[in-house]
């Protein structure tokens, strides 16, 4: 067992020997009153208002929520609001449930809250991961580090932010794989969509090549390929010169800047539009070839 896991384990036991302990000393000592539960009446009617409340109160937040969903917005900053808005909802209606339903059985909730101030702060040491997970969620928010439809590279998983809680952000990569990474673990994080990306290519010509006449057509092609793709290039291909002297022909390299979401569709179109437009322009690419010599035995 991992060694965080057993000191969480180690903690949540004495958090609970603790709370074990000091409750009935709680009662003892008057620190907690126990007047607070004298009125306390669990009978059908209670229980039938009990229901009434609890299908009420969720009601009301899956409808706001659904109602937040149902925004479409397209700016990543907003979105990422309502995502936690979304996440809060659910914690309050989980609060408000909890509260309201010890003030219908009798409970005095105000008397035990003011009470309970040293077992709520042992539930808090108990919760650590919880709280960090809470607080690191809203800096990064308030930050604007990252939001939902950015691209963003964590621990070696690239995905995109699909959504933000209160306690952990979802990350989809392009295979729809999801990744649950708690808000307290999303660290060195690499943003991808804050700059335009650049998709790079790098195609081979022969060496017989008449290389000033062809550096003389790339920029048609160049804006040529661009006029064919707007929706995916964000500015015309760049030719950056020749990028190494190869086995069998020389290896030119060309960039164009794309949106981080279209950086591979981006390579796979720059390299099939090279291949067909250098094919127009008289320019076959090379391939290894081996050549097989006779020598006769004497």
């Amino acid at each position: 067992m991992p060694q965080t896991k057993k000191s969480k384990i180690i903690r949540l036991i004495v958090c609970a020997g603790l709370l074990a302990v000091l409750i009935p000393v709680g009662f003892l000592t008057g620190l907690i009153d126990g007047n607070s539960f004298g009125n306390v009446k669990v009978n059908l009617q209670n229980v039938v208002k009990l229901l009434i409340m609890a299908a009420a109160v969720i009601s009301a937040e899956t409808l706001l929520v659904f109602l937040l969903n149902a925004i479409k917005i397209e700016n990543h900053r907003a979105r990422s609001v309502i995502s936690i808005l979304s996440s809060v909802l659910k914690y309050v209606a989980a609060i408000v449930i909890a509260c309201w339903g010890l003030s219908i059985i009798g409970v005095n909730v105000s008397t035990i809250v003011a009470s309970l101030g040293i077992v709520a702060l042992i539930l808090g040491f108990s919760a650590e991961s919880l709280i960090e997970d809470m607080v690191t969620g809203a800096f990064m928010i308030f930050e604007n580090e990252y939001n939902v439809g950015d691209i963003v590279e964590v621990n070696g998983f690239r995905g995109t932010v699909t959504n933000i809680g209160l306690r952990t952000t979802s990350l989809t990569d392009p295979g729809g794989n999801v990744k649950i990474v708690n808000n307290s673990s999303m660290k060195n994080i690499l943003n991808r969509s804050d700059k335009p990306s650049r998709s790079a290519c790098e195609i081979a010509v022969p060496y017989g090549t008449d290389f000033e006449k062809l550096e003389s057509e790339i920029p048609a092609l160049m804006q040529e390929i661009f006029e064919a793709h707007p929706d995916m290039m964000k500015t015309p291909p760049v030719y950056l010169g020749i990028n190494e002297l190869g086995d069998s022909g020389v290896v030119l390299k060309f960039v164009v800047e794309v949106d981080e979401k279209n950086i591979f569709s981006g390579n796979r179109t720059l390299n099939h539009d090279l291949l067909l437009g250098f094919k127009k322009l008289g320019v076959e690419c090379p391939f290894p070839q081996v050549d097989v010599h006779n020598i006769p035995l004497s």
